[in-house]
């Protein structure tokens, strides 16, 4: 876009928020106030805002102010005016016209060669950027503000404050990465440059941060007390937009806590306040948790309405992650109410959605930013290092220097390789998790499982149809819940291959019968493994053993305890046995290759890792009396800590 048609447009854009706006230009005191400052042609962030701020929210005041300061090339002025400008689009859910005030603010900082206001732009860039949910754009500009604001030798409170907001933005960038110990870390470094400088809208800002951090880790408690803390300051600022915030997350703790009473109560209270925010990013929030809200006390038309409402909103705004939470809520609301195609398709959109946000490439990339700018820090505390050394021993100066700059090149080679065999180690993960959802969700699975179901549908039978979906549309949501996390509990893990035997057995004409025998002393919830292991064996069981097999077909799942240390989980199938089976796999004409059980041990090579012990697995030829086959056996033996 050429600079004379951006200006046009921003010109346009302030003729639009002036018509909206009830403020007067006559004011004496503010023309007063706008003249002197001109005069004055102040270059410093604080100056600037000490005489302007009052007027920050006024937009026919903002565009006299950025006309006159063009007229009169005062370049900082105009600066400080334009990023205003931008804030009150954002805070209006403007976000399209904010990023372009805000681009503008910029390029008049660079050229009056502002730092201070350089870094009040990207800041304010990076803000817009994480609202709308584009992590590497925000990433950058809050990146680029942090170097920026700490290469400032005489740190002002405007520049403190920057440095603040930007080591928060890291902080939330944690978040989205789920390494919430950093994050925390992060918070608190900025809440202690909050403090210094006596900034409360700062501390509510940073306590609520922290307390999402211990909400995501399951500490509801100290979560609230950090809620709680914030709301404190907001009350102390009267922040309409701070309470609304802290009581709506304050009541989405209490629906985790199955206060649903409490829960709609609080939130019912700031509901009010929200519709009147000119910000509607937060107004979507408060309709999901009260929808969510009335979801679990089962009062579906209030839940389906304020659900819908908040899904409106957010697509207004292309708020994508409330968008993906609405879709979330409203296919737990279908399948309450037994629509189980909407509420597959409901799942899946919140499911691609939240795909986009954090997918692999952003976490990529983002923890190769982290990675340069902690390289980079630490290359600065080296230096600040050598300075000393250089200054205390003068005489020895050249072997100091000399040992000082080795030890350097060794640690920051040490933590480069550290970080990259993090980052190796991470992407390796991730890559095993997409292997296994891809096995899991295999398009021929799902095809002839709904060509099955299809089949009872065509002869009429109901009660089947309706019976097999619901286990289908169960499975399909375990499947994609248990791809989003690491381990799940053996009580979890059973009760999906459950419902993956009783889908696949509809291809067999019900003929398998399925045991599962556990140990009495054993407390399935407290025994955890990776998620979807056991499926590639009881897979090898169905297609290798018993498809082929004419006449009874079994398959008995046992779980035991044989040391204290180990969970020992057998499945055994009365099919062909091993031999067979390779001998007709190696007479078919295709090929087909399986990854699942390799899959499945370098998953499990994952997850025992760092523990004491290994796990093993055996594969066992069983025989009958007649030492003719009768069928395998597979012993998993699992480490429990």
């Amino acid at each position: 876009m050429c600079q004379l048609y951006k200006n046009v447009l921003l010109s346009i854009l302030a003729l639009f928020l002036s018509a909206i706006s009830f403020s007067q230009t006559t004011d004496s005191t503010f023309v007063k106030d706008a003249n002197a400052l001109l005069k004055l042609q102040s270059k410093e962030y604080s100056e600037i805002d000490n005489v302007l701020k009052p007027y920050k929210k006024d937009s026919i005041q903002l565009q006299y102010l950025v006309n006159l300061f063009k007229e009169n090339t005062y370049l900082e002025g105009e600066s400080y005016v334009l990023n205003a400008m931008g804030e009150y689009c954002r805070n209006t859910s403007q976000y399209d016209n904010a990023i372009l005030f805000h681009e503008e603010a910029l390029t008049k900082a660079e050229i009056a060669e502002n730092k201070q206001l350089h870094v009040k732009a990207l800041n304010m860039l990076g803000v817009v950027y994480r609202r709308i949910d584009d992590i590497r754009r925000a990433l950058d500009y809050h990146q680029e503000a942090l170097a920026l604001a700490e290469s400032i030798e005489d740190k002002t409170e405007s520049v403190k404050k920057s440095i603040a907001v930007s080591l928060n933005s890291m902080g939330n960038i944690f978040l989205v990465l789920e390494q919430y110990d950093l994050a925390v870390q992060r918070f608190e470094r900025s809440m202690e440059i909050e403090k210094s400088v006596g900034n409360k809208l700062g501390l509510a800002i940073n306590y609520h941060n922290i307390g999402y951090a211990k909400e995501a880790t399951g500490d509801l408690e100290g979560a609230l007390v950090d809620y709680i803390e914030s709301l404190k300051y907001n009350d102390e600022i009267d922040s309409d937009l701070g309470r609304v915030i802290c009581n709506n997350t304050i009541g989405r703790i209490y629906i985790k806590q199955q206060k649903y009473k409490e829960a709609i109560d609080i939130i019912l209270s700031t509901l009010e306040k929200a519709r009147g925010l000119r910000d509607k990013f937060h107004l979507s929030d408060v309709y999901i948790n009260l929808g969510w809200a009335y979801l679990e006390m089962n009062e579906y038309v209030l839940a389906k309405k304020y659900l819908n409402e908040g899904l409106e909103i957010s697509k207004e705004f292309n708020l994508k992650s409330s968008i993906a939470e609405s879709y979330d809520r409203l296919a737990m609301l279908a399948e309450q109410e037994g629509e189980y195609k909407k509420a597959f398709d409901y799942q899946k959109i919140s499911y691609e959605l939240n795909e986009e946000i954090t997918n692999e490439k952003n976490f990529k990339y983002v923890n190769d930013l982290i990675v340069k700018y902690d390289t980079k820090k630490q290359i600065e505390n080296l230096e600040k290092e050598n300075a000393t050394v250089k200054q205390t021993l003068k005489r020895n100066k050249s072997i100091w220097i000399t040992s000082s700059i080795v030890l350097a090149f060794l640690a920051i080679m040490i933590y480069i390789l550290y970080r990259q065999r993090l980052l190796n180690n991470e992407k390796k993960i991730l890559t095993l998790e997409q292997d296994m959802l891809r096995s899991q969700m295999n398009p021929h699975f799902v095809f002839n499982s709904l060509n099955s179901i299809k089949q009872y549908i065509i002869s009429n039978e109901q009660k089947n149809a309706v019976h097999y979906l619901n286990k289908f549309a169960k499975l399909i949501r375990k499947i994609l819940d248990a791809s989003r996390v690491k381990v799940v509990s053996l009580s979890d893990e059973l009760e999906t291959m459950d419902l993956y035997m009783s889908i696949e057995n509809i291809r067999f004409s019900n003929e398998i019968n399925f045991e599962v025998f556990v140990d009495e002393e054993i407390d399935l919830n407290q025994i955890k493994i990776p998620s979807l292991v056991l499926q590639p064996f009881l897979e090898n069981a169905l297609w290798h053993g018993l498809s082929s097999k004419k006449g009874e077909k079994n398959i008995k799942l046992s779980v035991t305890k044989t040391k204290n240390d180990f969970v020992t989980i057998s499945i055994a199938d009365n099919g062909i046995g091993r031999e067979a089976a390779q001998l007709i796999a190696k007479n078919k004409i295709v090929k087909r290759k399986s990854i699942g059980i390799s899959l499945t041990k370098n998953r499990l090579t994952n997850f025992v890792k760092d523990f004491k012990n290994s796990f093993t697995v055996h594969f066992m030829d069983l025989k009958d009396q007649y030492e003719n086959p009768s069928g395998t056996e597979v012993v998993l033996h699992i480490p429990l800590r």
